[in-house]
């Protein structure tokens, strides 16, 4: 049950994190900014996640893990009340910083935490059920605050987000035990990790592979309402996003099992990059009556290949650093976030220097950077065993 808790406070801050897509349209309205510096809300909220995640978990070593994760999910809380009141953009950019700060802490303890009060044989199934909360977002979470967003106001969302995440501390509050194991890894052996050399190439092809999404991801509603989609009808698009997040999710941990990490890997950004690359392809050329079918056929194969990615991707570091994985999964959701923060303002360079339509072929060259990587990096464990 304890676990459950966890997945909600991922849900929380897997909603807050994506659901900034489907509102920058209405924030630029409202705030009277242009589209590519509200998209800069993306890139401070993941530039600082990545850069404060692992600082935060060596600053709060010997601390309680309950103690962390409350101060973790007060410090979310806090940030999107502060977001519900600002009154310019420098005060809701502060806000998604604090909100950052929070996510940062709480998600890579919120893992250890489910490693620790699960039986070794579950251990897996724990991770899953507490990463299950951040994909379970993109379905439920990010098209209802979109819907809320649109019809009642963006900061609406944020009250919404501010809602869960309270729901998510007094559930770990009340059923979260004292006295948890503590993480002990300092900043020096995170380091020793990020330097051995497969979990460096892992790390930058995660960056890569984020990077390619989120320039997209980030924009998304612009191009969609350029396609003439109402506020109803892009929820529906980011509820198709999440659906295919889900499937691909779970069939590529089962694909991972079956036929390995990295073919999962492979085959997950073989379909993201080329999903993404069509896209552009069709909102430049097809008819509009054609455009809108076809772009949301691809954004669902675009949500399955890019997650099946992702369970391959922590396969295999788990698999590269079995006896220090939780060290891995930190610093590759470092990078997974890093790579988010230069996807938001790659998509803004995008937007200023050429159209919304370009936004897939963009982000599919970066996808393409990651499985050139997987490619090169399979090819040298060839020569390695031949």
């Amino acid at each position: 049950m304890s676990v459950l808790w966890l997945a909600v406070a991922a849900f929380a801050i897997g909603t807050e994190a994506f659901v900034i897509a489907g509102l920058l349209p209405v924030i630029a309205s409202d705030l009277q900014i242009s589209l590519a510096a509200t998209g800069q809300l993306v890139t401070a909220y993941a530039l600082t996640y990545a850069v404060g995640s692992p600082i935060l978990a060596v600053t709060f070593n010997n601390l309680d893990r309950r103690t962390v994760l409350t101060l973790a999910l007060c410090c979310f809380i806090a940030g999107n009340l502060l977001a519900v009141l600002a009154g310019s953009f420098a005060v809701l950019l502060a806000s998604r910083m604090l909100m950052a700060v929070g996510a940062g802490l709480c998600m890579p303890t919120a893992l250890a935490v489910a490693v620790a009060i699960a039986s070794p044989e579950r251990r897996g199934r724990a991770i899953a059920l507490v990463t299950s909360g951040m994909t379970i977002a993109t379905v439920l979470g990010v098209p209802l605050g979109t819907w809320i967003g649109n019809h009642y106001g963006w900061r609406a969302t944020f009250i919404l987000v501010a809602g869960l995440g309270a729901i998510a501390l007094a559930g770990l509050l009340f059923g979260l035990p004292r006295g948890l194991p503590r993480n002990t890894a300092t900043l020096g052996q995170r380091l020793a990790v990020a330097r051995h050399s497969a979990v460096l190439r892992a790390l930058l092809i995660t960056s890569f592979w984020a990077m390619g999404g989120l320039t997209v991801f980030s924009y998304l509603a612009i191009p969609l309402h350029n396609l003439r989609f109402s506020p109803t009808e892009i929820s529906l698009a980011l509820l198709i996003f999440g659906v295919a997040a889900a499937i691909g999710n779970m069939l590529g941990g089962t694909l991972a099992d079956r036929i390995g990490p990295v073919p999962t890997a492979t085959l997950g950004l073989v379909t993201m990059m080329m999903a993404l690359i069509l896209q552009s392809i069709a909102l430049k050329f097809a008819p509009p009556e054609y455009a809108r079918p076809a772009v949301l056929g691809l954004i669902f194969f675009w949500g399955i290949g890019g997650w099946a990615f992702y369970t391959g991707q922590v396969a295999h570091l788990v698999h590269i650093e079995p006896h220090a994985s939780m060290i891995a999964l930190s610093l590759n959701a470092s990078a997974m976030y890093l790579g988010f923060a230069a996807g938001g303002a790659l998509g803004g360079i995008v937007l200023t220097a050429l159209s919304p339509t370009d936004l897939g072929w963009v982000g599919g060259s970066s996808v393409a950077t990651a499985l050139a990587m997987v490619l090169l990096r399979g090819r040298r464990a060839q020569l390695k065993t031949a």
